[in-house]
């Protein structure tokens, strides 16, 4: 893939909103002091919007929102830095939020829904599928998208996978990786819960080189 953006963005400054992202616009965000990644999807249309990771600086979020109806916020997984400002948004916004129960009980608000894998979250007229990713957490998740591009949390950055408690939990994320993620066609685009995006086709070439340094 030829001149690929990367999407980079950094805490406090400009947000990117992705070109030719399908039937959801697609923005992305990075937000406190672990630089975050936080995804509003819209359908334009409908004036909806879902949130991916409500992480830090509630009032940033709520910013990029504008006039969009939050109809939910999902939580990739369990950890504090992914979930910082849930409760602000979910106050000031009146959304239902979700996660993957295996995480559920960990998260500083309980979820309105469950989210198991094969599930699928509607926003306007577009519908986001849930991939369930056990590994870096039980519970992590990721979302593909109506477009080539997958949301991945913690689940799979540039380089390998997020950090595990251990060597089985590694063997499980990478396992979940190679198989949930990889597997996907060589042009989707990865968009992790940190930094810059990726593709399938630049990451699935190095699996044996994660599976090697066993991180």
């Amino acid at each position: 893939m030829t001149q690929f953006d990367a999407a980079h963005v950094e805490p406090g400054r400009a947000a990117h909103r992705y070109p030719d992202s399908g039937p959801l616009a697609v923005t992305k965000l990075s937000v406190g002091p672990y630089d975050n990644n936080v995804y509003v999807l819209a359908d334009p249309l409908a004036g909806e919007a879902l949130l991916v990771d409500a992480a830090s600086d509630h009032e940033r979020i709520l910013e990029a929102l504008g006039a969009l109806w939050l109809v939910g916020v999902v939580t990739t997984h369990r950890h504090p830095d992914h979930s910082g400002a849930l409760g602000e948004v979910l106050r000031a916004t009146g959304a239902w939020s979700a996660a993957h129960p295996a995480d559920a009980g960990e998260l500083p608000v309980r979820p309105d829904r469950l989210l198991e894998d094969g599930a699928t979250v509607t926003v306007g007229a577009a519908q986001v599928a849930v991939v369930h990713t056990p590994g870096h957490t039980p519970g992590s998740i990721c979302l593909r998208l109506p477009s080539a591009h997958v949301l991945t949390g913690d689940a799979l950055f540039p380089g390998g996978v997020g950090r595990t408690s251990g060597p089985d939990t590694f063997r499980e994320a990478l396992d979940s990786a190679e198989r949930r993620l990889l597997s996907l066609p060589a042009e989707t685009r990865i968009s992790p819960g940190h930094g810059d995006d990726t593709w399938v086709g630049a990451e699935l070439p190095q699996l044996e080189d994660w599976q090697a340094r066993g991180w």
